[in-house]
């Protein structure tokens, strides 16, 4: 695929989710697409996997957007790199939230297939995350990731997203 049209459909993308139109982002995905986002520990597949991950991502960030300021590409590959605005709200996380609003460096690796796009790695640090969002790490990374009594970290996943 040519660089111009990865860019397009990442830039497409972005402003999707930055009006959380499902809508819109569903339709510029493959339909085995793959979302991951190893901060909290979530892969989505498909695209009714990624519809109710995107639902629940705006429910806990309602107000989020994201700009994306460069790219680097090869022949199937676009690595975007920007920044994301956003407010926690709700208990997704097992914290009370403050209201501040979190402004994160993320970079992102799409794959693409059929002229869609067909993988999302989303990167994030956690724990800018969470300062931005006047909340602890640990009590975050503690619902994300428990430990077991043999002291394994699990995920959870969210209720409606593979693992």
């Amino acid at each position: 695929m040519q660089e111009q049209r990865m860019v397009e459909l990442a830039h497409a993308l972005a402003v999707a989710k930055s009006r959380q139109d499902i809508p819109a982002a569903l339709r510029l995905f493959h339909p085995e697409m793959v979302l991951d986002t190893p901060a909290f520990g979530t892969t989505a597949r498909g695209r009714a996997e990624n519809e109710r991950a995107l639902r629940r991502f705006f429910a806990a960030f309602p107000d989020y957007e994201i700009t994306l300021d460069g790219h680097a590409s090869n022949a199937d590959t676009l690595v975007c790199w920007g920044t994301a605005r956003l407010t926690m709200t709700g208990d997704r996380f097992g914290v009370r939230p403050g209201g501040t609003r979190a402004e994160l460096p993320v970079f992102i690796r799409f794959t693409f297939r059929d002229d869609l796009i067909a993988s999302e790695q989303f990167f994030f640090d956690l724990a800018t995350l969470c300062d931005g969002s006047g909340v602890s790490t640990d009590a975050v990374r503690g619902t994300l990731f428990p430990v077991s009594a043999k002291g394994e970290v699990r995920p959870v996943p969210a209720k409606g997203e593979g693992r």
